[in-house]
């Protein structure tokens, strides 16, 4: 076992999280490089560098990456992954939102429940599931004004708050 983020995370684990990490900038590379179509194409070109993946997985990576898809004006799509500049100009409005609707956060070992002004639970679950908090399962947002979130098996709540702190300033638990 080794700790990582304060959290207890064995040597395969870590190994896991260096060739997701491996992955996702080949994926980045191979659209970066390419004009990529489809999925399948994706896939078969991770094949031929190396990496074997299942078509569940690399749309996980693809929504983690943000990639998404524009019209090459003449024949069809081609996926594209948006710039820095996008992607920090993208969280900007995502942090907003969260700070905009929650009212408080709790937690416990791996869950964690923010309470939200009335009608902000949705908002505030969108932006915890597209700021790529890399504890986060899934958020399950109710109906008006609570949100409770999963975190990985490695992670604990204070580590999600402790993650929430890093990229909001200005975000108060309490």
């Amino acid at each position: 076992m080794q700790y990582y983020s304060n959290a207890k995370v064995s040597n395969g684990e870590i190994s896991d999280m260096k060739e997701r990490l491996e992955r996702l900038k080949v994926v980045k590379t191979l659209i970066k490089a390419h004009r990529i179509d489809s999925q399948d194409t994706l896939l078969q070109l991770l094949s031929e560098a190396g990496y074997s993946v299942t078509q569940a997985t690399l749309s996980r990576d693809l929504k983690y990456l943000k990639v998404g898809k524009v019209a090459d004006g003449q024949t069809g799509y081609y996926y594209t992954v948006p710039s820095e500049e996008e992607r920090k100009e993208s969280e900007k409005h995502y942090i907003q939102d969260f700070l905009r609707g929650y009212v408080s956060v709790d937690w416990n070992e791996g869950l964690v429940v923010v309470r939200t002004f009335s009608g902000h639970s949705d908002s505030v679950a969108l932006a915890i599931d597209n700021m790529g908090m890399d504890d986060v399962l899934g958020t399950i947002s109710g109906r008006d004004n609570v949100v409770f979130i999963a975190l990985k098996r490695s992670s604990s709540g204070e580590d999600f708050v402790k993650a929430l702190k890093a990229k909001m300033p200005d975000f108060d638990p309490e």
